[in-house]
């Protein structure tokens, strides 16, 4: 008899070893304070909401598909200096929870060396907008330009420099900060150039 309870004390604390392996899992990813994609196609959590990084890529205004993504850019904002280019970044979002939920306003890019670009906010069907989301749902929503686009995502332009001392390219690889409403960063996924 104390034999057979040996056994069965082994094969219940092995049971219970099992079934904890998870939440103990849980526990040590619980203070990872920002979460982190390697490139196209990786899916980050950033607050409540997923992300994903469709492409990103430099745009050509004389090609018949990037210059519709850049349709509707102000005056202010339609000129390249000589040193810079047009680069764009394709988001896909989806609410997990089941709560609504909002998806950010507010990236940033940056380089190595902390220079940082801001998207452009200009009105076109393409753009990335901030969009309260139901539980399950999608941004952009598929029955949209955005989604039914070629990359199947909403888009944010930047203008990023392409040559001199502060060159995207001499600095890479660039990041893509997704911040919460707090202003704190919730994500960062690693850009191609």
């Amino acid at each position: 008899m104390n034999r057979l309870s040996a056994v069965r004390k082994r094969v219940l604390t092995g049971v219970f070893l099992l079934a904890a392996t998870p939440l103990l899992a849980a526990c040590s990813s619980h203070h990872q304070s920002v979460a982190d994609a390697n490139n196209s196609g990786a899916y980050v959590k950033a607050g409540p909401v997923t992300y994903q990084l469709e492409v990103s890529r430099q745009l050509n205004p004389y090609a018949s598909e990037d210059s519709g993504y850049l349709r509707g850019l102000p005056k202010s904002e339609g000129s390249l200096a000589p040193d810079q280019e047009w680069y764009m970044v394709s988001l896909w979002a989806k609410n997990t929870t089941q709560q609504l939920q909002k998806t950010t306003s507010r990236f940033d890019v940056v380089d190595t060396q902390g220079n940082v670009y801001k998207p452009i906010i200009f009105n076109n069907p393409y753009i990335w907008r901030s969009v309260t989301l139901a539980p399950g749902a999608v941004e952009p929503a598929p029955n949209t330009t955005a989604g039914y686009g070629p990359t199947q995502g909403a888009m944010l332009i930047f203008k990023i420099f392409s040559s001199g001392t502060k060159s995207a390219y001499s600095n890479r690889p660039l990041t893509l900060r997704i911040y919460g409403n707090t202003g704190k960063v919730w994500a960062t996924v690693s850009l191609d150039l």
